[in-house]
């Protein structure tokens, strides 16, 4: 079965970088858009960022733009979020999902998803 395996959480001090991997297996990665989401507890999974299949269509959350990155490597099955400047509110886990229709940001509509990587930056 189709697996999204999320890799590079862990603990950051306010202002710190991190960089986030999300390994797919058992999925035609290539045809597939990919997004990351973020989800703290009581609340909504909430999108973060969004790449199209072939890497030239990528969107932010307003509160991300200019300090996260996404990416992906299409040989390797692999997409990635580079996060800088951490600040405290970034705290969350943090899933990637995978969706065959279109690139988007509404969780609801994700077709996979991995099972998450907590991020704790301190303040």
């Amino acid at each position: 079965q189709v697996q999204l395996v999320e890799s590079g959480g862990g603990l950051v001090q306010n202002g710190g970088s991190l960089r986030l991997s999300c390994a797919a297996s058992k999925l035609t990665f290539s045809i597939y858009h990919m997004g990351w989401f973020r989800q703290t507890p009581g609340k909504e999974r909430s999108f973060v960022a969004a790449i199209s299949r072939s890497g030239g269509t990528i969107t932010y959350a307003d509160d991300v733009k200019g300090r996260f990155t996404i990416s992906r490597d299409n040989a390797k099955n692999t997409v990635y979020l580079e996060m800088n400047s951490l600040k405290p509110e970034a705290t969350a886990i943090y899933y990637c999902a995978a969706r065959l229709e279109a690139i988007g940001s509404d969780y609801e509509t994700m077709n996979y998803w991995g099972q998450g990587t907590q991020i704790t930056v301190s303040s």
